[in-house]
């Protein structure tokens, strides 16, 4: 059984990787990932649906030839959205849980990704129409075969976990978690996730600092001018300590592919913010003092 600790703490997010970001070469691929190696971060977080479903076959290609262990990486993917490409014949996206398509999808990534297992598969999105039995029906036979190590969820609320409880354990929960949007300090799932010792992952760590000018980012941004100085760090690594800070221990899924800001990502673990501090960007964000 694996647990948090086995998975790097920066998590390297390949979404940006292929056809829907920069769309890397092969050989770029490759040199990414062994930067990212370098650095200790070996974790990598796919999703089935990642470039209109071409970004894991790109990656595994790299992935054989980087010769990197197997056992030196850890693999995470998703699951469950069905779009609406050419290689598939759906009329509209919907979200698909059926045993058999679960089952499917996962010897498709692992297929793709040039490897024998998953070390933990996701579900991507929650559907109105997901029935625990045949999840768990899935999950089971994927564990039995050794086909995935560790099973959780992405964007699912504390009340959707418990529905998938009712027949599997929920090992982890990937959400959106930033300064700019941060709801799920409030909403109860990370609490869920430090009541029930899941594995909190957090996509978009930097929220819309870099892409928005709002009266929002403006504001944080005039407090990490302060910050800036005092920590003697950039700003998205003063982002990613805000983020850190949290006990749910989380783990940010870090989606650049600028191997300086990598770096810097890593490199930002070794910040302690200061409670006030903490709490300063925090007003920036909301616009107020916490109640």
């Amino acid at each position: 059984m694996k647990n948090a600790s086995d998975y790097s703490k920066i998590i390297a997010g390949t979404m940006t990787w292929g056809k829907w970001g920069k769309k890397l070469s092969t050989n770029e691929m490759v040199l990414l990932m062994k930067h990212c190696m370098d650095l200790g971060i070996t974790t990598f977080d796919h999703a089935d649906i990642y470039g209109d479903y071409t970004t894991e076959a790109d990656f595994g290609a790299a992935f054989q030839k980087s010769a990197i262990k197997r056992e030196k990486v850890q693999f995470i993917s998703k699951c469950g959205i069905q779009f609406k490409v050419a290689s598939r014949e759906n009329t509209v996206k919907h979200y698909d849980y059926n045993s058999r398509y679960i089952i499917w999808s996962v010897e498709q990534s692992l297929q793709k990704l040039r490897t024998e297992y998953l070390d933990l598969l996701l579900l991507h999105r929650p559907s109105p129409l997901m029935d625990p039995h045949e999840i768990n029906e899935a999950i089971l036979k994927l564990k039995q075969e050794g086909k995935i190590r560790q099973f959780g969820v992405s964007n699912f609320t504390p009340s959707q976990i418990k529905l998938l409880e009712t027949t599997v354990k929920v090992e982890g929960n990937q959400v959106e978690c930033s300064l700019t949007n941060n709801e799920v300090m409030d909403n109860g799932i990370l609490d869920d996730c430090v009541i029930n010792g899941r594995m909190a992952m957090a996509w978009s760590p930097l929220g819309t600092y870099f892409r928005k000018s709002s009266d929002q980012t403006k504001r944080i941004q005039r407090i990490l001018n302060q910050l800036v100085p005092k920590y003697g760090a950039t700003a998205d690594q003063l982002l990613l300590a805000w983020v850190l800070r949290h006990p749910a221990k989380i783990f940010p899924v870090v989606g650049t592919v600028t191997p300086e800001r990598i770096a810097l990502a890593k490199a930002a673990l070794e910040i302690h913010m200061e409670l006030e501090d903490w709490f300063l960007l925090l007003e920036a964000s909301i616009g107020n003092e916490v109640a």
